[in-house]
């Protein structure tokens, strides 16, 4: 197996076993070098008075996107800063899919973007965020 084999295993398991990843329903559809799609179904509990998702919920699936793509690098990393563009409204019962990728890969920082689609392939959230390097994985 190779280093890249054996850090996607174990991404897959500590993000399997997770608390707020299991809570909000958040499952990985594909990991590569410095890239990360993540599944996200909106439910009644994701979301806001309007039935619509709640953008704590959103937010929470751009972070865990970018900071996992960051992770594929084999770094261990915490989140800086974020900046959100709530694009469009989520009803109920939509599945959304976020594209996490870094655009910057540094030894302190990693600067990463995330776009969520809707399951029409529509845009409806995009994000920026700035993490901090603390460590690695092995």
């Amino acid at each position: 197996m190779t280093d890249l084999s054996l850090l996607k295993d174990h991404l897959h398991t500590i993000y399997s076993e997770n608390p707020f990843v299991t809570l909000l329903q958040m499952e990985i559809v594909e990991l590569d070098t410095g890239k990360a799609t993540l599944f996200m179904p909106i439910k009644t509990k994701h979301t806001n008075f309007y039935n619509s998702a709640h953008g704590g919920a959103l937010a929470a699936l751009a972070d865990t996107a970018m900071g996992m793509a960051c992770t594929t690098t084999g770094k261990k990393v915490v989140t800086l800063d974020m900046n959100l563009n709530y694009i469009r409204d989520i009803p109920c019962q939509e599945a959304l899919t976020a594209v996490g990728l870094i655009i910057h890969n540094g030894s302190r920082t990693i600067v990463a973007t995330t776009d969520i689609f809707n399951n029409t392939h529509q845009l409806v959230v995009s994000a920026r965020a700035t993490f901090f390097v603390t460590g690695t994985f092995f």
